[in-house]
């Protein structure tokens, strides 16, 4: 065989070992992209319950003094995240705000009373940890009542039930679909070479001799797919950050390595197990079978 016919040989080598490693690296990402959200899911979930305000409104002859003493105590409560003061003048100009200027002239004297806004820890915005959070707060002298809407709070449990739900099955769906296309793309990697194998076994070559350096590849190409992958994910995330950078709020960044982790074993079991059992089934096939 001459130079140049071992250059074209090798050149179409190279090109199919790079298609499969694009293929592989572009699946991964995908792969990348659900873990993501998969190890999130917990944060999104919290980072909406913490945000829905519960409101504690005070007595009217409750006095400011009293009034911050008593949100230092609200603080301390194991159930509160964080609280804000809202007093009787803040309350009229946001009233102001929202209704207009001359929304108060009926009155004789403000009825906007003050209160101090609270969000709460994620694990206690449901319906029963609710009402027990409002019985616990009503029971001081300063409280006149506690207000929140229990409609908003089973609309958001409902609905972040179901986008879970949603979001299991189709980063399932994305899993099987990811598995089907590597599986596939190193199936048309090793077949390529089946005449190769059918050499090496007739020279007496055993299963596991000639199963090892296709395996050895694999481990390779497993890797160095995820680690483009990675980098890809890694781009898109520094788009996502200048572009939309409340994103980050929500998304912990922390648990990027969990996701790269998850990347790199995903590229490395589907290659690897594909690569041994197309490897197997070629070691067996007869040589009227290698054509088709």
């Amino acid at each position: 065989m001459s130079n140049g016919e071992n250059r074209i040989i090798g050149r179409r080598i190279v090109n199919a070992y790079l298609s499969s490693v694009i293929s592989i690296s572009l699946v991964l990402l995908l792969v990348g992209v659900a873990s993501m959200l998969l190890v999130n899911a917990k944060t999104v979930s919290d980072y909406f319950k913490e945000n829905m305000q519960v409101s504690v409104l005070l007595k009217p002859d409750v006095q400011e003094p009293e009034a911050l003493a008593f949100r230092k105590k609200i603080d301390g409560m194991r159930f509160i995240r964080d609280s804000r003061y809202i007093s009787r003048e803040q309350g009229a100009e946001e009233m102001k705000a929202l209704l207009g200027d001359d929304f108060l002239d009926v009155f004789e004297t403000s009825p906007i009373p003050a209160s101090i806004d609270v969000t709460l820890m994620a694990d206690y915005v449901s319906a029963d940890s609710l009402e027990m959070v409002k019985t616990e707060i009503s029971a001081y002298k300063v409280v006149d009542e506690v207000v929140y809407q229990r409609s908003l709070v089973d609309a958001l449990n409902a609905n972040l039930s179901r986008i879970s739900v949603v979001l299991a099955i189709f980063i399932a769906l994305l899993m099987f679909i990811s598995f089907v296309l590597i599986n596939n793309t190193v199936r048309l990697n090793v077949y390529a070479r089946r005449f190769t194998i059918h050499t090496m076994r007739l020279v007496g070559a055993t299963r596991s001799f000639i199963r090892w350096p296709f395996i050895v590849q694999a481990i390779f190409q497993g890797l160095f797919s995820a680690m483009v992958a990675i980098i890809m994910l890694l781009a898109i995330l520094f788009f996502i950050r200048n572009e939309f950078a409340q994103l980050f709020e929500v998304f912990r960044l922390d648990l990027l390595l969990v996701v790269m982790g998850i990347v790199v074993a995903s590229g490395l079991v589907i290659c690897v197990a594909s690569t041994y059992f197309v490897v197997n089934k070629l070691v067996s096939l007869k040589k009227d079978e290698l054509y088709f």
